[in-house]
Protein backbone atom coordinates (compact mmCIF):
# COMPACT_ATOMS: atom_id res chain seq x y z
CA UNK A 1 0.00 0.00 0.00
CA UNK A 2 1.48 3.25 -0.95
CA UNK A 3 1.09 6.02 1.29
CA UNK A 4 1.84 9.66 0.70
CA UNK A 5 3.33 11.18 3.76
CA UNK A 6 4.36 15.33 3.50
CA UNK A 7 7.13 16.34 5.67
CA UNK A 8 7.71 20.03 6.97
CA UNK A 9 10.43 20.87 8.21
CA UNK A 10 11.13 24.74 9.54
CA UNK A 11 13.89 26.69 11.00
CA UNK A 12 14.26 27.05 14.61
CA UNK A 13 13.33 31.07 14.57
CA UNK A 14 9.83 29.62 13.41
CA UNK A 15 7.28 29.59 15.80
CA UNK A 16 5.40 26.43 15.42
CA UNK A 17 2.34 27.29 17.08
CA UNK A 18 1.46 29.85 14.23
CA UNK A 19 2.88 26.87 11.56
CA UNK A 20 -0.19 24.59 13.24
CA UNK A 21 -2.48 27.37 13.38
CA UNK A 22 -1.93 27.73 9.91
CA UNK A 23 -2.33 24.03 9.42
CA UNK A 24 -5.69 24.05 10.89
CA UNK A 25 -6.72 27.08 8.57
CA UNK A 26 -6.13 24.59 5.41
CA UNK A 27 -8.00 21.77 7.45
CA UNK A 28 -10.84 24.28 7.86
CA UNK A 29 -10.26 25.42 3.94
CA UNK A 30 -10.57 21.45 2.91
CA UNK A 31 -13.44 21.09 5.22
CA UNK A 32 -15.52 23.66 3.13
CA UNK A 33 -14.62 21.49 -0.21
CA UNK A 34 -15.54 18.02 1.38
CA UNK A 35 -17.34 18.64 4.02
CA UNK A 36 -16.64 18.36 7.98
CA UNK A 37 -17.87 14.50 8.18
CA UNK A 38 -14.97 13.24 5.93
CA UNK A 39 -12.76 15.90 6.93
CA UNK A 40 -12.74 14.58 10.29
CA UNK A 41 -12.10 11.07 9.20
CA UNK A 42 -9.56 11.97 6.32
CA UNK A 43 -7.16 14.32 7.55
CA UNK A 44 -4.15 13.27 9.68
CA UNK A 45 -1.35 14.89 10.73
CA UNK A 46 1.86 15.11 13.12
CA UNK A 47 3.39 17.64 14.85
CA UNK A 48 7.47 17.19 16.57
CA UNK A 49 8.61 20.57 17.98
CA UNK A 50 11.48 18.36 19.07
CA UNK A 51 12.67 18.48 15.53
CA UNK A 52 10.90 21.27 14.18
CA UNK A 53 8.49 19.31 12.07
CA UNK A 54 4.95 18.98 10.85
CA UNK A 55 3.56 15.51 9.15
CA UNK A 56 0.43 15.62 6.90
CA UNK A 57 -1.00 12.26 5.55
CA UNK A 58 -1.69 13.20 2.06
CA UNK A 59 -3.07 9.97 0.98
CA UNK A 60 -6.70 10.63 0.73
CA UNK A 61 -8.27 13.52 -1.71
CA UNK A 62 -8.47 15.12 1.52
CA UNK A 63 -5.20 14.89 2.66
CA UNK A 64 -3.29 15.96 -0.87
CA UNK A 65 -6.17 19.20 -0.80
CA UNK A 66 -5.20 20.03 2.96
CA UNK A 67 -0.82 19.50 1.99
CA UNK A 68 -1.77 21.77 -1.30
CA UNK A 69 -3.29 24.35 0.95
CA UNK A 70 -0.42 24.38 3.67
CA UNK A 71 1.98 24.27 1.22
CA UNK A 72 0.68 28.12 -0.38
CA UNK A 73 0.39 29.36 3.21
CA UNK A 74 3.57 28.62 4.63
CA UNK A 75 5.33 29.77 1.99
CA UNK A 76 3.79 32.66 1.42
CA UNK A 77 3.23 33.20 5.17
CA UNK A 78 6.52 32.32 6.42
CA UNK A 79 8.86 32.08 3.29
CA UNK A 80 10.13 29.91 1.01
CA UNK A 81 13.55 29.68 2.89
CA UNK A 82 11.84 28.85 6.36
CA UNK A 83 10.47 25.68 5.52
CA UNK A 84 11.72 22.20 3.47
CA UNK A 85 8.94 20.21 1.88
CA UNK A 86 9.82 16.55 1.17
CA UNK A 87 7.53 13.31 0.36
CA UNK A 88 8.83 11.01 2.64
CA UNK A 89 8.21 7.11 2.57
CA UNK A 90 5.15 6.91 4.92
CA UNK A 91 4.05 3.97 7.79
CA UNK A 92 2.59 0.93 5.50
CA UNK A 93 4.68 2.23 2.49
CA UNK A 94 6.09 -0.94 0.13
CA UNK A 95 3.94 -3.34 2.21
CA UNK A 96 1.80 -5.48 0.63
Amino acid sequence: MTCKVYRYRFRTDVDLRDVEDTLLLSILAADGLFGEARARMDVAYAVDPSIHTIIVDASTDVGQAVSAVFTAFVLREFGRHAVDVRRVQGVGEGRR
